[in-house]
């Protein structure tokens, strides 16, 4: 299939379903600053492969993929403290976390993809 527009990736097709997940669990979290801080990490994800998409180059693409990689990470860096603080248990915690694992395994598999390839996409 042809990628044609930043909404036919599967890597942001499961972002956007991470930032579904992340709003629902912690809508009712009381802690702001946390709140705050894991739904814009989860929504950096999607942002940073869509704006990377509409790049000049794979090179330009390449490195908004890997700031989406890393805001992957820090969503499930974040799950952590949210396990901890008691604001999620261990089953969502699996979850996210493996959402998380397979957002970053569709990621790093367009990465090479777009390191091998000459055109865009």
């Amino acid at each position: 299939m042809r990628i044609e527009r930043f909404e036919d990736i599967e890597a942001w097709k499961e972002a956007r379903e991470l930032v579904k997940i992340v709003y629902s669990i912690f809508k009712n979290t009381k802690d702001f600053g946390f709140k705050d801080q894991i739904q814009r990490s989860a929504i950096s994800i999607m942002s940073n492969i869509a704006e990377g998409f509409d790049r000049g180059s794979n090179k330009e693409f390449i490195k908004f993929l890997i700031i989406a990689r890393a805001s992957t990470s820090e969503v499930k860096s974040l799950l952590y403290v949210a396990v901890d603080a008691g604001y999620l248990n261990q089953e969502m915690f699996a979850i996210v976390s493996s959402q998380c694992i397979k957002i970053s395994n569709l990621i790093n598999g367009f990465i090479r993809y777009l390191r091998k390839s000459e055109r865009k996409c």
